[in-house]
């Protein structure tokens, strides 16, 4: 099978390229012929990227519409599968080509003019579909400009519709979650041309797993911006009665911001931010960790850092938003908690600190359900499985 990935960029960057990366790679070692249509280069990881797919199109600066035609006409796709674009040129060719379509939906880009699905004021996650309350009182169409410049840019309400519009004419779209299909559920998609499948990472290091020693470490391991709530989980570390280390790895945005509070709530000496760490590094602090903190308050799309530390036998303790409630069952792998509960978040802490055997046994259930699960072979044979039945029959359900 000749199958054409469409990613707005090229080479190792975050989820949605390690994703597209991995099950490329495994794909062209199954047989079948890879192509990828992309976006700017990231620079990194490109001798990888070139090796899973050897048949390369780069979209140009402008003109992108006949580039993508070009590339269908020169690669022939037996499936397109769209990884992540939001060119309206390019999605509108590609529906218009005919040819079977399958699009992985990572985020809320597709719906939400945000991109996050939760107001940057109040915090409080939205449930409501696309429609004019994005422009008020959301006031959505005016983002954050993270492309440099201006600080602020608009977004058309119109080619939001648009974009909506032409996504339902795809024959298959690939979510993560119950929570991302219930998403696409309530912006009118068609619900028998959705799938779940959640991303799997390869499996880790079978032989690590934690000592659950009285060093009672807490991770955080994660971008460090607003919407992933470190603010919030420092507030819920300050209600912790038991002795304890937190270690925060990753950056961000709001890093300083979450620095400072920490300080003034008197967790200097306790909370320790390291910034980015290579993924050896990290196996050292799965193997003296106590509990996994996941403090997003925008509604995570699944939040994969739970399913890779499931891997490790790691009980998690993280707020009910989005997908998470997917993976995460309360009181058997770890707990869910109520949104933005600082209180019952410092709770459930302290229970797992304090009862080790307990945290062991959470830990012990995660790895048994992550096993059976996500397994990263069904995923791949699932995926196979897809594209061969959208090739097969045109892509009707």
């Amino acid at each position: 099978m000749k199958l054409l990935y469409v990613h707005e960029r090229f080479g190792a960057l975050a989820g949605a390229e390690a994703n597209a990366h991995i099950t490329a790679t495994e794909l062209g070692r199954r047989g079948h012929t890879l192509g990828i249509l992309h976006g700017p280069s990231t620079g990194k990881n490109e001798t990888g990227w070139n090796s899973s797919f050897p048949h390369r199109f780069a979209l140009p600066r402008s003109g992108t519409a006949a580039a993508t035609a070009q590339a269908l006409e020169a690669f022939q796709p037996d499936v397109t599968y769209v990884h992540k674009m939001a060119d309206l040129d390019v999605i509108s060719t590609l529906v218009a080509s005919g040819r079977p379509l399958v699009r992985m939906v990572h985020d809320h880009d597709i719906y939400c003019m945000r991109s996050y699905k939760y107001d940057y004021f109040t915090r409080r996650i939205c449930t409501r579909p696309a429609s004019l309350a994005c422009m008020v009182p959301c006031l959505a169409s005016v983002v954050r400009n993270p492309e440099g410049g201006f600080p602020l840019k608009w977004v058309s309400y119109r080619a939001k519709q648009r974009e909506i519009a032409l996504n339902r004419q795809f024959h298959r779209m690939v979510v993560v979650t119950t929570y991302m299909r219930d998403e696409l559920l309530r912006n009118g998609f068609d619900p028998d041309r959705i799938r779940i499948h959640a991303p799997v990472p390869r499996m880790g290091d079978p032989d690590l797993r934690s000592n659950f020693s009285d060093r009672n470490l807490i991770l955080y391991a994660g971008q460090i911006i607003r919407g992933k709530g470190v603010d919030v989980l420092i507030e819920a570390l300050a209600k912790v009665r038991s002795r304890f280390e937190c270690v925060i790895l990753g950056d961000g945005n709001h890093r300083e911001y979450c620095q400072d509070l920490s300080r003034r709530l008197g967790l200097g000496d306790r909370v320790t931010f390291k910034g980015f760490i290579p993924q050896e590094e990290l196996k050292a602090y799965y193997r003296e960790c106590s509990v996994v903190a996941i403090s997003s308050v925008w509604p995570e799309p699944i939040a994969t850092i739970g399913l890779e530390v499931m891997r490790y036998a790691l009980p998690v303790v993280a707020f009910d938003a989005g997908g998470i409630k997917d993976w995460l069952l309360d009181g058997q792998n770890g707990y869910l908690v109520p949104w933005m509960d600082r209180e019952a978040f410092a709770r459930r802490l302290d229970e797992l600190l304090q009862d080790k055997q307990r945290a062991r046994r959470m830990g012990d259930a995660g790895l048994q359900l992550v096993s059976e699960r996500y397994d990263f072979e069904g995923y791949i044979r699932d995926l196979e499985s897809l594209f061969s039945g959208v090739s097969a029959t045109g892509g009707k359900p």
